[in-house]
C-alpha cells in the first residue's frame, strides 16, 4: 500500500555518524507508525527504533539507545534515523518499516509491516 525507499547508507569509520532517510510514496505517513530494523551479516533482522504516528512516542533497542535518534517529518512524508558514535557491530542492512496501527507497540509486534528495500551501513574499526 505504501512504498518506502531508504537512502543515506555508506561506509564510515568507528565513532562517525550517518543519517538514514526513508521516503514514502503511495500513501501519506501521518497514519503510520514508523520504524527501523537492521540485519547484520549472517544474522536475523532485529528491531532498532520506532516512532508513533504523531512523533510523540519513540522506542529504541538497548544496543542503540543514547546513540541513535529516530524522527519524522510528516509534511515531507519522510522518516529519519540519525546514527552517532557508530560501532563495527552496527554494520548491517537497515530497513525502514511502516505500520497502520500507528503505535510503536504495533510496529514491533504485528506481522503486517510495509518494508523498504534496505540500505547498507558498514562501520570499520
Amino acid at each position: 500500500q505504501v512504498q518506502l525507499v531508504e537512502s543515506g547508507g555508506g561506509s564510515v569509520q568507528a565513532g562517525g555518524s550517518l543519517r538514514l532517510s526513508c521516503a514514502a510514496s503511495g500513501r501519506t505517513l501521518d497514519s503510520y507508525a514508523m520504524g527501523w530494523f537492521r540485519q547484520p551479516p549472517g544474522k536475523e533482522r532485529e528491531f532498532v527504533a520506532a516512532i508513533n504516528r504523531s512523533g510523540s512516542v519513540t522506542s529504541y533497542s538497548d544496543s542503540v539507545k543514547g546513540r541513535f535518534t529516530i524522527s519524522r517529518d510528516n509534511a515531507k512524508n519522510t522518516v529519519y534515523l540519525q546514527m552517532n558514535s557508530l560501532k563495527p557491530e552496527d554494520t548491517a542492512v537497515y530497513y525502514c518499516a511502516a505500520q497502520l496501527t500507528g503505535t510503536t507497540y504495533g510496529i514491533k509486534t504485528r506481522g503486517d509491516n510495509n518494508w523498504g528495500q534496505g540500505t547498507q551501513v558498514t562501520v570499520s574499526s
